[in-house]
């Protein structure tokens, strides 16, 4: 028996696949104060039988990240590059603002503290800290009261043994890491700041998840940013490869329908309560090992997924010059959307509530009745800030929101080379089905699918991962490749018996400051590296020497995943209907529940129920059924 948990902003989503083959699906409304109590509550309701295994997607590292309520930090480093964290880059996000916010800092500079100590570029030893330095480091970080330790000196990816005997003399002093086990790879300030996050974050989780272990009786792992699963121990250890955990499932849930679809190019569209998650599909999910959260650099594997602050929680609302803003701010799970009867300010859901799209009594198959009242004054009091009808607002509202989403679906397409037009947009999430054929006509995508478990893909994506380790090692300068490799190989065949083991490298042109990853194809990797350049960047130099950055070895171990049996067929009904505001004006329309719906194409406009989302089909779109079960939509 294997039971995913995705723990959203707004709802916890499970996915139980019973050892019978039986797949069962519900919602819980998420505990911001206590999530591991509505987990529980979950495997309860699930009753998990003995030696279940749990799948986890935790939010613990992202929301202690974006609400800056993470471990109390200090940041130790190469003595004179104390401010390494605080220059960064010196890069402008927002070049034209002549008053930026203030950045926000993970480890204040009270709290960066050097050490004397040297290692040159090529890994020569040039200094080692004296016990002496490191007595008195310990004493002064006691004195600081700090919970964790950050430790990430010059050069250490080319050889840790300096940073390898600070972490020594600094061992029991509370949660201590260095930068060559988290981030073993060269720039400075991506790798302290990799280092940096996973300290900030990683004795929460290491709290969170020792709670939740010894509260369950069955193993738990965790979910990671790169798609593969990793015990809650590892986790614990390396915080920092969980901060894209809930997303990554559903990547691998949509990337698995829109295989059962029979489609290899797909962008996955997951709209939940506090956020919208983009991600693309060539064959298979796209990855990146650059990547920013909140302002803060990561420099680990993860699945490229760009997130914008748009979900049904987002919160509208008229800026200082009178226009209409929808997100970041959300409504979270408690107060929640006006409608779920204690917040007041209009939202995403409150919109659809008010247009009519989203039935009061129709809300998670009826298990929890919404207060449509507050949803119209909600909305009513921004109409009359705007000067327009409610139902005006409400659409003014989805439509700011379908641009911001249109950004991040642009973002992880065009932006990476790659056409949206040729690509289905899978659509999931208690929101994404209200929006998918609207964004899509926009963007001029001419398929939309809707999966059948829509309202819980990341869940059921989490029961389709494997277990999977990274590892790498800088080689900038280096051409030992070959031994580098066998090392790392060593490592990872160790760690993880039985596993499949993948060569990679970053590698770019000479004199150039960023990298792509490929496949190591020995020989043929030069020629592998020129055709990845021109699919990035619309060129490619044979001629120009190349240069090689990091190694990178993949352990994968694949998990038994039993196909779910076919669920009973039920005999088609015919649709009620609805009155929606649509187009400018009010009309009617039938709404058909998926479970009972014909097995032949039907044309719309229409609106099909789901258990935890709806799907809204406008005039000019046909939808059929797919032998998996799943909604195939078609513009024509």
């Amino acid at each position: 028996m294997r039971i995913g948990i995705d723990s959203g902003g707004t709802f916890t989503d499970f996915a139980v696949l019973h050892d019978t083959g039986r797949l069962e699906c519900f919602k819980l409304r998420s505990n911001p104060a206590d999530p591991a109590s509505v987990i529980l509550a979950g495997i309860a309701r699930a009753a998990a039988t003995p030696g279940a295994e749990i799948i986890h997607g935790s939010t613990v590292g992202t929301n202690a990240l974006l609400e800056r309520r993470g471990a109390r930090t200090a940041f130790v480093t190469t003595e004179g590059f104390e401010d390494i964290l605080h220059i960064g880059r010196q890069n402008r996000p927002a070049l034209y603002d002549l008053t930026p916010p203030p950045r926000r800092f993970l480890v204040p500079q009270e709290l960066c503290f050097g050490v004397g100590e040297r290692t040159w570029h090529d890994g020569t030893i040039a200094r080692q800290p004296s016990l002496a330095a490191l007595k008195r480091l310990r004493t002064a970080l006691r004195r600081a009261n700090v919970e964790s330790v950050a430790i990430c000196f010059l050069h250490a990816y080319q050889n840790p043994q300096n940073e390898a005997e600070a972490l020594a003399a600094l061992e029991g002093i509370g949660y201590v890491c260095a930068s060559h086990e988290i981030c073993p790879e060269f720039r400075e300030y991506e790798r302290g700041s990799t280092t940096a996050l996973n300290a900030y974050v990683g004795p929460l989780m290491q709290r969170y998840l020792s709670a939740l272990e010894a509260r369950s009786p069955h193993p738990i792992w965790i979910m990671q940013s790169n798609g593969g699963l990793l015990s809650a121990a590892e986790a614990g250890r390396h915080a920092v490869r969980t901060v894209l955990s809930g997303p990554a499932g559903g990547v691998a849930g949509a990337f698995d329908a829109a295989r059962r679809c029979g489609f290899r190019r797909a962008i996955g569209f997951d709209m939940g309560g506090t956020s919208t998650d983009v991600s693309l599909t060539d064959g298979a999910p796209r990855e990146t090992v650059e990547a920013v959260v909140d302002g803060i650099p990561l420099r680990v594997p993860m699945l490229d997924i760009n997130t914008v602050g748009a979900g049904g929680g987002s919160i509208a609302r008229v800026d200082e010059g009178g226009l209409l803003r929808v997100g970041p701010e959300s409504a979270g799970a408690d107060p929640g959307p006006a409608c779920y009867g204690k917040g007041t300010a209009p939202t995403v859901t409150d919109a659809h509530v008010v247009l009519g799209r989203i039935a009061a009594d129709q809300f998670l198959d009826g298990a929890m009745p919404l207060d449509p009242a507050r949803s119209h004054a909600a909305v009513a009091s921004l109409a009359a800030a705007l000067a327009l009808t409610p139902e005006r607002a409400a659409e003014g509202i989805l439509r700011v929101a379908n641009a911001n989403m249109q950004r991040a679906v642009r973002a992880v397409s065009i932006e990476r080379g790659y056409d949206p037009r040729e690509f289905a947009l899978v659509a999931f999430g208690g929101c994404g089905g209200l929006h998918a054929c609207e964004l899509a006509q926009e963007l001029e995508i001419r398929t939309v699918i809707a999966p059948e478990t829509a309202g819980v893909l990341s869940a059921l994506g989490m029961l389709l991962a494997g277990r999977i380790r990274d590892y790498a090692a800088g080689v900038l300068g280096r051409d030992d490749w070959e031994p580098r490799y066998r090392e790392l190989e060593r490592r990872a065949a160790d760690e993880n018996p039985g596993a499949r083991l993948i060569r990679s490298i970053d590698a770019r042109y000479q004199g150039q400051s960023y990298e792509l990853t490929v496949p190591w194809r020995g020989a043929r990797t030069a020629k592998v590296f020129h055709a990845a350049h021109r699919k990035a960047y619309g060129y490619s130099n044979p001629s120009r020497a190349i240069e090689y950055v990091t190694i990178r070895v993949r352990a994968s171990a694949a998990v038994r995943k039993p196909k779910p049996r076919a669920a009973v067929p039920v005999p088609a009904q015919k649709p009620g209907t609805r009155r929606v505001f649509s187009g400018g004006r009010w009309v009617t329309l039938p709404v058909w529940r998926r479970e009972q719906m014909p097995r032949r194409p039907l044309r719309g406009p229409a609106l099909v129920l789901y258990y935890g989302s709806t799907l809204l089909v406008p005039e000019g779109w046909s939808m059929r059924p797919a032998p998996s079960g799943d909604l195939i939509l078609t513009r024509s």
